[in-house]
């Protein structure tokens, strides 16, 4: 099977943003390839962090992702600081990275201008680090929303010039965009954040979802019950797009444009239907966190494994270096 490999980050609380935009996606994805996720704790260390709930918020990473749908039996699931191999093919592939590619990284210089009090080199060599993690694998495919393509074009860059100069042993990944709709947070203009405290948690109650959705903001041009509305416009809409079916999504668009329906009737079928699909990951969550051990064990096991392969390839790379190696 082709070979996949994608991460997330152990930054926070996971919301219905990443959900729909990624874990949502990667379990459909285990149908058909060979899959390979990651929990990213050296990416998260390369702005301030809290460093008495890393671990358990790694921990608890993985718990989501297995209440989400992953398993041993679809995917290896394990966490990045676990395959010391990924850090040391980063320091491989920063030999054969001109500083020029990284300089340009949007992402880079989104990061530098939020924490310049903290522009440091693991911000920059970021995507080196990313690189090393698909590759590391040997990974065709990268599961990944329009904001890493760049990352994906460097990997793939960086996998060519490594080949040209010391062996073809690298593939030269490919982007899986998502089709997921972009979901904002409920202030319906920014990006979901918890940081910004606008964002909906994965596993939050049902009251605190319902809150957050009651007061969340809609189309800003329907002043009046009796306005038409603009659903393309409106956040809630696009979220009724990631959790309702093709009928509910044509009966809203019409009842919103005619005004024949309130935004408040809009929010009330948008939290039954995301409720149907939310319940059930909830309540595994909920079994999960009761048996840690076992979220322990998967992330240990899934490390195993992956080391295997990292090894492999690690072997391949330091014979075409022509490294000694006892």
């Amino acid at each position: 099977m082709k070979r996949i490999f994608s991460g997330i980050q152990p930054t926070g609380e996971i919301h219905i943003g990443n959900y729909v935009g990624a874990i949502k996606q990667w379990v459909e994805l285990t149908e058909e390839y060979d899959c390979i996720y990651c929990v990213v704790d050296y990416h998260a260390i390369t702005i301030e962090y809290d460093i008495e709930t890393l671990k358990q918020r790694t921990i608890n990473t993985g718990l989501i992702l297995l209440a989400c749908g992953l398993s041993p039996d679809n995917s290896k699931i394990f966490v990045q600081s676990h395959v010391p191999e990924h850090t040391e093919l980063t320091w491989i592939f920063n030999c054969v990275t001109p500083i020029g590619e990284l300089e340009r990284m949007t992402q880079f210089k989104d990061k530098a201008r939020q924490h310049r009090e903290n522009i440091n080199m693991g911000l920059m060599d970021y995507p080196v680090l990313q690189a090393a993690d698909i590759l590391i694998y040997k990974a065709g495919y990268v599961p990944v929303g329009e904001d890493q393509v760049q990352h994906i074009e460097l990997s793939r860059e960086i996998a060519r010039k490594f080949n040209s100069r010391f062996g073809k042993i690298f593939p030269e990944p490919q982007a899986i965009l998502s089709q997921a709709p972009r979901i904002l947070g409920v202030d319906g203009v920014n990006k979901m954040s918890k940081s910004m405290n606008n964002y909906i948690g994965l596993l939050e109650d049902k009251e605190t979802i319902w809150e957050k959705l009651r007061t969340a903001v809609t189309d800003v041009n329907r002043v009046r019950r009796t306005d038409p509305g603009t659903p393309e416009l409106c956040n809630i809409y696009t979220i009724h797009t990631a959790f309702s079916k093709n009928e509910v999504l044509l009966e809203i668009d019409k009842g919103c444009r005619s005004a024949s329906i309130g935004c408040i009737d809009c929010k009330k079928t948008l939290f039954q239907n995301m409720m149907k699909e939310l319940d059930p990951i909830r309540e595994k969550a909920e079994a999960l966190k009761k048996d840690e051990n076992y979220v322990k064990d998967v992330l240990i096991n899934g490390a195993k494994a992956c080391s295997e392969i990292a090894k492999k390839t690690m072997e391949e790379v330091r014979s075409g270096l022509g490294l000694f190696w006892p």
